[in-house]
């Protein structure tokens, strides 16, 4: 078997446990848990210069520790001068160890490491127990050295739970530690 990761290990030792007392689940599959993370970076510019999403999939790849799959158009936007099938971004899909250290270094290095960082927002639920968050730049991951990229770029992030409802999501995060606004 593989080795656990300490968020892993944290989950299946406290917070189960503190969200079956919570909820009151009888079934222990019926508690919430993490399926994936999905990080997204939009380069609108490589519609323009297919050398721009380089730079951009380095990070990505840096922050991720894994190859991101490169986002196209799907129709043509004259206003934004899109045609159809251009590259605009890339997303990696982040699962099992590498998803619970992702999020690990997330909580504990990047978001500590924001400017004028007050915490994330409560309400960026779905309805359906997936959080969405933005950040603005890059370069808050230690992966990234600042010296070598080429432009400072945003990224959504994404994080994907079996939960059914935002109340059941939001305390399954809680319990990772991550810094909500009180």
């Amino acid at each position: 078997m593989a080795t656990q990761t300490r968020l892993r290990k944290h989950y299946d030792e406290n917070v189960r446990k503190k969200l079956a007392e919570k909820f009151g689940y009888q079934n222990p599959m019926a508690i919430p848990k993490l399926t994936k993370i999905v990080i997204n970076m939009g380069v609108g510019e490589a519609s323009q210069d297919k050398k721009k999403i380089e730079g951009a999939l380095e990070n990505l790849t840096a922050i991720a520790g894994q190859k991101p799959n490169i986002t196209k158009s799907r129709k043509a936007i004259a206003n934004f001068k899109l045609r159809e099938n251009q590259m605009v971004g890339c997303s990696v899909t982040l699962r099992k160890s590498r998803m619970y250290e992702f999020l690990d270094r997330l909580v504990n290095v990047a978001l500590p490491r924001v400017r004028d960082f007050r915490g994330l927002n409560a309400k960026s639920f779905d309805g359906a127990g997936n959080y969405n968050m933005g950040l603005k730049e890059q370069i808050v991951f230690p992966e990234i050295d600042y010296d070598k990229i080429d432009k400072v770029r945003g990224m959504n992030i994404t994080i994907c739970t079996t939960a059914k409802t935002d109340e059941e999501a939001l305390a399954l995060l809680e319990g990772f530690e991550m810094p909500f606004q009180k």
